[in-house]
């Protein structure tokens, strides 16, 4: 059966710096995979390596099959970036975020149409900011943010969703909204991979995790992965227990 996602010994240097090295991943349908790791162990180059937003030394990287140009084009994958990825200054709506993901189903006009329209608006109600339509952008709090990219996602129609660190700086009740659209996603057919550092939250969201410091080190369940002992591979230091770690 064709992988998901299917990341394949991937090596990536920014200069002398090596951010990815063989990293190899594969995820089937409808999981929701953790990633875990420090800060500088590769999750967000992973993540752009995934979309084709940086291109691999060595390595090769298929959605459904796909290459990642061919993904993005035809809508199957969507990204929900970090907060310090995004100009929140620029003058759009959430309304407007959330129709960005309808372009790949619109004309060269890129005029809604009323698919379009109920698509939006349908997304927008599933993560909860129907009321905030017409609101800048830059003016939500952290979490209504990031529903607001993962309305864009659904709105899609994504099959694969990459979600980098969606639960820094967010309110519990986003978190709980999130965790609980991301089920549904899951339920309905969608791969998701989620990078986070609420190792405490991880067991309950996600069907399995990996450990990544610039290779994949371990993947396996979450209650596997978040083994002390094992976490101590990737953050080379003596860690709490799953149910006091929050790295």
């Amino acid at each position: 059966m064709t992988a998901a996602i299917d990341v394949d010994a991937v090596t990536v240097h920014y200069g002398a710096v090596l951010a990815l090295d063989q990293a190899t991943l594969r995820l089937d349908k409808g999981r929701i995979c953790g990633l875990v790791g420090m800060n500088g162990s590769g999750k967000s180059t992973l993540f752009k390596s995934i979309m084709g937003l940086v291109k691999p030394d060595a390595g090769t990287v298929t959605i459904a099959g796909d290459t990642p140009a061919m993904a993005r084009r035809s809508g199957a994958v969507s990204y929900v970036p970090q907060s310090e990825d995004v100009d929140w200054q620029f003058p759009l709506s959430v309304q407007d975020v959330v129709m960005m993901g309808r372009y790949g189903h619109m004309g060269i006009s890129r005029r809604p149409r009323k698919a379009d329209r109920l698509a939006v608006a349908d997304a927008m109600e599933r993560v909860e900011l129907n009321d905030y339509a017409h609101r800048q952008i830059g003016q939500l709090s952290g979490g209504q943010k990031k529903r607001t990219f993962v309305a864009r996602g659904i709105a899609q129609e994504a099959t694969t969703l990459l979600l980098d660190e969606p639960f820094a700086g967010v309110d519990k009740r986003s978190e709980a909204t999130i965790c609980a659209l991301l089920k549904e996603l899951a339920g309905e057919g969608a791969t998701i991979l989620v990078s986070t550092h609420d190792l405490q939250a991880l067991p309950e969201l996600a069907d399995e995790a990996v450990l990544l410091m610039r290779r994949v080190l371990l993947h396996g369940t979450p209650q596997d992965v978040l083994r002390p002992e094992n976490l101590a591979l990737a953050f080379g230091l003596d860690v709490m227990s799953r149910s006091g770690a929050a790295l």
